[in-house]
């Protein structure tokens, strides 16, 4: 097995992935991550998050047609070998075809948590997912905090961290940086707070 930080990993990225393809097979719903060499399960999505997600798609299609909010798993990490399942995948529309369960993030222009109630979840969201997806060189890494009523947006990863880091108020207009080139009012959110 692979060592994560010092730590053994609990298991194989390919063993991970047969759990992940069995569990999701017969438990509807069911998500599991591999971050830092260790197994988690993301929480099934609420009302309100499922509307966050249906604003955000909405927007980038709005402004942007020819990308799409994609829904797959993402191999992340400087060694690719974590496996996260971000809340939106902003990409060219039709980049992920005839790819399998798990996508490499060369066509990623930016990866979208929403926070959930779960406690873990939300560390993984605010801690391990900003670094994961910075070692993966994604462009942009947006959190829409739904505790705090704030939009974080990470950007200029530089293999280990992003470097840019910009925390808006719900009710603010925040503009994505580029490849993603998008301005969002983000007074709708206030509607989905928890």
């Amino acid at each position: 097995m692979t060592a994560i930080s010092g730590r053994r990993a609990q298991m194989l990225p390919e063993e991970f992935e047969e759990l992940a393809r069995l569990a999701f097979r017969d438990v509807e719903g069911i998500r599991l991550e591999f971050l830092n060499g260790r197994l988690a399960v993301k929480p099934r999505p609420d009302g309100n998050h499922g509307c966050v997600v249906e604003w955000l798609v909405r927007r980038c299609l709005h402004v942007r047609p020819e990308l799409f909010l994609h829904h797959h798993g993402l191999k992340v990490q400087r060694s690719l070998e974590g496996r996260a399942h971000p809340d939106g995948i902003l990409a060219p529309s039709g980049a992920f075809a005839g790819a399998g369960a798990w996508v490499d993030a060369e066509a990623v222009l930016m990866v979208v948590e929403v926070t959930d109630a779960e406690v873990e979840a939300d560390h993984r969201a605010r801690v391990e997912k900003p670094r994961a997806y910075a070692e993966t060189g994604i462009p942009v890494y947006l959190l829409i905090d739904r505790d705090s009523a704030e939009v974080i947006v990470h950007s200029q990863p530089d293999g280990i961290r992003y470097e840019s880091v910009q925390i808006l108020p719900f009710g603010k207009t925040v503009h994505l940086p580029d490849p993603v080139g998008i301005s969002l009012d983000t007074e709708p959110l206030k509607n989905w707070v928890r």
